[in-house]
């Protein structure tokens, strides 16, 4: 895989206006992964599938949006029988799927990072530290976490004792972990800690990630869709936790999963059935429906 670098200077993405129902014609579905378009075994069922398909012989795109970096996202596309762009990393990331090849990357400074880290503990006050990860640069994004960061470590993941580890290599974010304070606590914290230097978001539950300044899912959506050709009134997006806010709001129509956080549910346009209840699945059938085989 090959990886062009470039800093991710874009400015937060500003909402849209709402509209208030589904618009006529939808060129592109962007979906997130994990909470969405996954199910809890991290599998996209039949249904969905055939509901992705249907929404392509009606000539729209799908696009994934996508917290995972490219590199441990590729096998889902893969399984998907996927084509073309995907945004990974938070936004960070723009894939050429079929290439398997980055057109763009951004890293996050690890002095910065660290002090980022650091001022966020002291936000926070607690005698209990914060638990952290990080993803090295692309094209690797291997995953390096503290020892108490999650209960059980994945294959490929590597874990330290020392928390300098953690910042040996080039890094696109940083993870973090409390085990006893509240999430939105966390996050409120390290945006404090932060500033304007880095963007904060929640991804999903017990995990807040620092990425470098001006990135996320919106920024990552409307730099696909303009490679596209698409608008943000021809796009339908589907995700399940905060950091899927910018892409909803980006889009012409927003549609929080039905175990999605209340965060994210505030700013949809339509709640739809939970990701093991095929919700994707039963929103496109909806707005695809004479696309038959």
């Amino acid at each position: 895989m090959h990886s062009d670098h470039s800093a991710a200077s874009a400015p937060v993405t500003p909402p849209v206006p709402r509209p208030r129902s589904a618009p006529p014609r939808h060129r592109l579905v962007a979906t997130d992964l994990d909470g969405t378009l996954l199910r809890g075994d991290l599998t996209v069922s039949a249904r969905t599938l055939d509901a992705l398909a249907r929404a392509g012989r009606s000539g729209a795109r799908h696009l994934v949006v996508t917290g995972r970096p490219a590199a441990s996202c590729r096998e889902f596309l893969v399984a998907m029988g996927y084509r073309g762009l995907a945004v990974c990393g938070q936004g960070a990331q723009l894939y050429d799927f079929d290439a398997d090849r980055l057109l763009m990357t951004a890293a996050l400074d690890r002095d910065l990072a660290r002090a980022v880290v650091k001022r966020t503990e002291e936000e926070l006050d607690s005698e209990t530290p914060l638990e952290l990860g990080v993803v090295t640069a692309a094209p690797a994004n291997r995953f390096v976490i503290t020892r108490a960061f999650a209960p059980r470590t994945r294959p490929g993941w590597r874990v330290v004792e020392d928390r300098e580890e953690l910042w040996a290599e080039p890094i696109e974010k940083v993870l973090l972990r409390h085990p006893g304070l509240p999430d939105g606590q966390v996050a409120a914290a390290a945006e404090r800690a932060g500033g304007d230097e880095v963007s904060v978001t929640h991804s999903e539950k017990g995990m807040i990630e620092v990425l470098p300044a001006g990135t996320d899912k919106g920024v990552g959506l409307r730099r696909a869709a303009d490679l596209l050709g698409c608008a943000p009134w021809e796009t339908v997006a589907f995700g399940d936790m905060p950091n899927d806010i910018p892409m909803l709001t980006w889009s012409g129509y927003g549609v929080a999963m039905g175990n999605a956080h209340p965060r994210l549910v505030a700013v949809a346009d339509e709640v739809a059935p939970g990701n093991e209840e095929d919700g994707v699945a039963a929103v496109l059938e909806r707005l695809f429906p004479g696309a038959t085989r």
